[in-house]
């Protein structure tokens, strides 16, 4: 099996963490979603202790990436919600792609988008609540989600030209995340 590393963006509760999880199963990649290290992070600095904080954050997903990158361990998927309209967010992911690629994996990219009202009922999901700590406070985790969609674009705009090779942007307001997972497996011919 050729390693291969997936990216899987998009805004809060679209579901990039549950049809992570789905496309773990059917392809035998490992899921590294993103709060993995975020909710380490958390759990080890208080939230005025935001450079503590980014900086195991940061160190933890690069420990990953390198390792994975590099050692004979099966692919990676990865979920990140990106600010399209911040450069260097694009500049952090097409690097990761490079790490990977400049070891011979191939990589591919998945934009998920959703309707924000099904986005809603999904933040309060089980699973969701399950594996995000940080999440449980649903009056804090709605405001934080409205206030950062105001702030960023964390969709891509239709037709916009961004640096990834193997792309591909899926609406999946009406699709289950198995479904999804599927779609992202054949799509990109992914193994396993």
């Amino acid at each position: 099996m050729r390693k291969t590393l997936v990216i899987i963006l998009g805004s809060h509760a679209v579901g990039k963490m549950t049809v992570g999880q789905e496309l773990a199963k059917i392809t035998g990649l490992r899921l590294f979603h993103n709060h993995m290290s975020i909710e380490l992070s958390r759990k080890l600095f208080a939230p005025n202790e935001k450079e503590e904080f980014n900086s195991l954050n940061r160190a933890i997903r690069q420990k990953v990436f390198d390792l994975f990158a590099t050692r004979d361990l099966p692919g990676l998927i990865f979920t990140y919600m990106c600010a399209f309209d911040e450069q260097e967010e694009l500049d952090y992911l097409t690097g990761l792609i490079e790490l990977f690629e400049s070891n011979g994996a191939k990589c591919c990219v998945v934009e998920l988008c959703a309707d924000f009202d099904v986005r809603l009922v999904r933040n309060k999901s089980e699973n969701r609540l399950l594996y995000k700590e940080s999440k449980r406070n649903l009056d804090w985790s709605e405001a934080e989600m409205r206030s950062t969609s105001e702030k960023y674009r964390l969709n891509s705009y239709e037709g916009e030209e961004l640096p990834f090779k193997n792309y591909m942007k899926l609406d999946n307001t009406n699709i289950a995340p198995d479904e999804v997972a599927k779609m992202i497996k054949t799509y990109f011919a992914i193994e396993g």
